[in-house]
């Protein structure tokens, strides 16, 4: 039923030709009864940490886990992490078990588990052992808690959001009571580090299922985006869009490349429209400004999930820009790529098409960007200038023209832009001469 890969089969083998016994269990059994690859496997052990780290003397082994009964091999076929059987103690910080206590079984360990999905273990001669029906609810489609689903998410917050998590990933839809102690206890999510819901979130939003998740749970998402809320059921009223803001956003996420700054972005493209909501004499809703409003919300998300300053970029400029058009011929692409780049303008295209099919009202647009994509690989591939790298001349030029400090950068900019709108060619005689010419009107001018 599952295959072990070498390295976890050598170490089961090892521990337990020592008498210990030894399972593969959680993610990598689940994964792998749903014929998925495991991205890693874990092992749990009736080996305590100083009987593991006997069994592995003289491999390498990381110990850093080791007060909670955690050893991680490091093998060849990458790292195991090796638990002892465990139960833990009480949560009184919502995350953290306070002490772990060693137990001699494996159903003993399982009972400390989340969702009965993950509360599964394998073993090569014993096969599975499966004391809370994981495998029925895996074949079902089912995230159930394991034991009573309030102890749970008391425990720790943080699977309130892994629950969305799977939803979106797996499509499995969560058992109604365990979807409403998720409810219940949304207040357990203040004591989750920023980080982890961050990297949870961004995992739900890179998730198959996405829209269906962000549809049915976002109550929970708003417990840690309370700036989402007022997209919730907020009708546009234009001819442009379907559905409401929140509706309409959900759809655009599911639209664009599983890429966690497309994602987030999409996510975010349109918070700020709430805020700038106006109503015309017609009845037609408008949203002037939204973008800049988007932004400024976005920002504050960002900081406080403490993105990196790569992706806060990133994903900020695609919400400021979503509006902004990219060009309608080859020498507006080339004016556009000199501002953002191509790596922003194909994130920019991937933003847009998923904004034009969220709004499911004119496929035409969508069709539009498709050509624009076109006009954008034609500009490339003719190597036409649109950065300060690719023109014939450089600051060494401009300074041989006596030119100096910001003036050279200035003139460079004035000859990209010259050259991007077709005013002169980008060779090094014809830049020169555009160079002395500007030079000699600024001269006059003074």
């Amino acid at each position: 039923m599952i295959r072990l890969p070498a390295h976890a089969a050598r170490a089961i083998e090892q521990l337990e030709g020592a008498g210990f016994e030894t399972w593969a269990v959680g993610g990598c059994v689940r994964d792998s009864l749903r014929g998925a690859t495991p991205h890693d496997w874990d092992l749990c052990t009736a080996a305590r940490p100083e009987q593991m780290k006997a069994v592995f003397a003289g491999k390498r082994v990381l110990e850093t886990g080791l007060k909670h009964g955690t050893l991680t091999l490091l093998t060849d076929g990458g790292p195991l992490e090796i638990t002892t059987f465990r139960a833990d103690g009480g949560y009184s910080d919502g995350r953290h078990p306070d002490a772990v206590r060693f137990v001699g079984s494996v159903e003993d360990d399982l009972a400390r588990r989340d969702f009965t999905v993950g509360a599964i273990a394998w073993h090569p001669v014993r096969g599975l052992c499966d004391p809370y029906g994981g495998l029925d609810d895996l074949q079902d489609g089912i995230l159930r808690a394991v034991g009573d689903p309030d102890a749970r998410f008391t425990e720790d917050g943080l699977r309130i959001l892994r629950a969305v998590r799977f939803a979106s990933q797996l499509g499995f839809a969560v058992e109604p009571q365990t979807a409403a102690a998720m409810r219940r206890q949304l207040g357990r999510l203040d004591c989750v580090a920023a980080e982890r819901v961050r990297e949870e979130l961004t995992r739900t939003l890179c998730g198959r299922f996405v829209q269906r998740a962000l549809l049915s749970y976002r109550d929970v998402l708003a417990a840690v985006l309370p700036e989402l809320v007022p997209m919730f059921d907020c009708a546009q009223q234009n001819p442009h869009h379907l559905y409401d803001v929140w509706e309409h956003s959900v759809r655009a996420v599911g639209q664009v490349p599983a890429v966690p700054a497309l994602r987030w972005a999409m996510l975010l493209h349109d918070c700020g429209k709430p805020a700038c909501k106006t109503i015309d004499e017609k009845g037609v809703g408008h949203f002037y400004g939204h973008p800049k409003v988007s932004r400024e919300i976005a920002e504050q998300i960002v900081q406080r999930l403490r993105f990196s300053g790569a992706e806060s970029a990133r994903i900020l400029l695609l919400v400021e820009q979503h509006d902004r058009p990219l060009g309608e011929n080859d020498k507006l692409v080339r004016r556009r790529l000199s501002q953002i780049g191509e790596a922003r303008f194909r994130d920019l295209l991937a933003i847009k098409k998923g904004d034009a099919v969220g709004q499911g009202t004119h496929p035409e647009d969508v069709a539009w960007l498709y050509g624009m994509e076109q006009c954008l690989d034609r500009v490339l591939a003719a190597d036409a200038c649109f950065s300060l790298r690719q023109l014939a001349v450089n600051g060494n030029d401009m300074l041989a023209l006596g030119l100096s400090g910001p003036a050279v950068g200035a003139m460079l900019h004035d000859l990209l832009r010259a050259v991007i709108d077709e005013q002169a060619d980008n060779t090094r005689g014809a830049l020169l001469t555009l160079a002395r010419a500007r030079m000699e009107e600024r001269h006059e001018q003074q």
